[in-house]
């Protein structure tokens, strides 16, 4: 997407452009593999052959069975691992590491603990060597955008709620406005009338800085709500079985779920998964980002993932991986 930012002003990126032909933040996937090295044996296969592009401004929800891929998927594109075979492009370009062209927000916030809620959104900032006075400013646009009170901008992590500090850690991989967005399962521990809640917060965050999106979630009608198309991955190694088009106008709203036209799009989906339960929010998912799950393509920072080191587990001075997770 094309977009407008003086340097000097910390304001809210907006679209300049509607048209897709000329918008910027293009991702594309060509023959994607991923294998994952073993202690023994030879190394397993995660990603097979996944070919997908996503145009600038677009939004995509990956869906798949647990362990399919879809987390490692989103690190490919991230640029926190390099493909087995393939290559993953923003742009046309080949993605050789992480990029502050592209924010990625996990599972789980990964807020570091000893710094305030506002201290950890500019944080990529600091990075970036922003002055105090471009921080301050840029703060104050994040915090609006993503409906973050101001009065619990001194508070720690722990003093904060689950949605609290997702909409931080929302707000921290925005502060360098990127052009792609990456969520892996953003809102999975909120309960059902907050995860709503969000979703369309989202599609409003969407409407005004025209960031393409790539979301992986377990929910079908989430799905449906968010995206323009809806990939379905087959069980592990991933190949993208069903690419599906959501034939819904924007903007949205929780009763367009009612539509008829989401419904057969979500027997199209459940079809593609095999499975009639699949994306149920109420079914759970244990085993997705469970690192006891013998699953090291799901959102495992130890497992073999060069973005590894959780920050609520670490000290004050985190090396390159953390840095590169921050400022991407």
């Amino acid at each position: 997407m094309t977009a407008t930012i003086d340097a000097a002003d910390a304001s809210v990126r907006t679209p300049v452009t509607d048209d897709p032909a000329t918008l910027s933040g293009v991702i594309g996937l060509a023959d994607v593999d991923f294998a994952f090295p073993t202690r023994t044996g030879p190394p397993l296969p995660v990603l097979d052959g996944v070919d997908l592009t996503v145009p600038g401004g677009g939004i995509v929800a990956l869906i798949g069975p647990n362990g399919c891929g879809k987390s490692t998927l989103l690190r490919v594109i991230a640029g926190l691992l390099t493909p087995t075979r393939g290559e993953a492009l923003l742009d046309g370009v080949p993605i050789a590491g992480p990029d502050p062209r592209i924010g990625l927000v996990f599972q789980e916030p990964r807020l570091l603990p000893w710094r305030s809620a506002a201290d950890n959104i500019t944080y990529p900032l600091e990075l970036a060597d922003w002055s105090p006075a471009r921080r301050a400013e840029r703060l104050a646009a994040l915090t609006e955008l993503v409906g973050l009170d101001p009065a619990i901008a001194g508070q720690r992590p722990a003093e904060l709620s689950g949605g609290t500090r997702q909409r931080v850690a929302l707000a921290r991989a925005l502060a360098l406005e990127p052009e792609v967005l990456l969520l892996d399962e953003p809102f999975s521990a909120l309960d059902a009338l907050t995860r709503e809640r969000f979703d369309l917060e989202l599609l409003r965050l969407w409407d005004r800085s025209a960031t393409t999106i790539v979301m992986v979630t377990h929910s079908i009608p989430e799905a449906i709500m968010i995206a323009d198309r809806v990939v379905v991955l087959s069980a592990r190694p991933g190949r993208v079985v069903a690419d599906i088009t959501v034939d819904l106008a924007r903007p949205r709203t929780i009763d367009d779920l009612d539509d008829a036209a989401v419904s057969r799009t979500a027997r199209e989906i459940r079809a593609h998964l095999g499975d009639p339960d699949e994306g149920d929010p109420d079914a759970g998912d244990p085993d997705e980002g469970d690192p006891d799950a013998g699953d090291p393509d799901e959102g495992d920072p130890d497992a073999g993932d060069p973005d590894a080191g959780d920050p609520d587990e670490g000290d004050p001075d985190e090396g390159d991986a953390m840095r590169s997770e921050l400022a991407s």
